[in-house]
């Protein structure tokens, strides 16, 4: 585990902790749940995540993600959002977005979301979703180390 994952596990600890990962640029707030093994890609350099966002195991975030509101010119107390969950062994690319709200609660788990997505839906388990809005463009193969 690098120091940034560190970091963020123990982001809670000292608010001195959430101010280097700003300087880092990488903003996740306390609220936000993670999992077992998240990997940073890139020092997860320009990373923001929503405080109700729930990261499942082993998800990989990639740099510039964004995982946020997509109502967020209304104040937070009237907005519909209620969570966002990235399910276990999901990856998002450089660039993606998850923007929460009405329609668009979870991230399946081991779905891939493509560099510079924008996704305003939930998707299932086992997806490649790309494009701006992003859509479901295929499946995710098993992956057999060794065959």
């Amino acid at each position: 585990m690098g120091l940034m994952e560190k970091m963020v596990y123990r982001r809670h600890i000292r608010a001195v902790r959430e101010v280097m990962l700003l300087v880092a640029g990488l903003e996740v707030q306390a609220g936000t749940k993670i999992g077992k093994d998240l990997q940073l890609q890139h020092r997860g350099m320009g990373i923001i995540i929503h405080p109700s966002t729930v990261i499942g195991d082993r998800v990989t975030l990639y740099h510039q993600v964004t995982i946020g509101r997509k109502d967020a010119h209304i104040p937070e107390e009237d907005t519909a959002m209620e969570r966002i969950e990235i399910g276990d062994d999901a990856i998002l690319f450089p660039g993606s977005k998850v923007l929460g709200g009405p329609g668009v609660t979870r991230v399946g788990a081991r779905t891939i979301l493509a560099a510079n997505a924008v996704l305003t839906q939930s998707t299932g388990e086992d997806e490649i979703w790309g494009g701006i809005p992003a859509r479901k463009i295929g499946d995710r193969k098993p992956h057999n180390p060794g065959t």
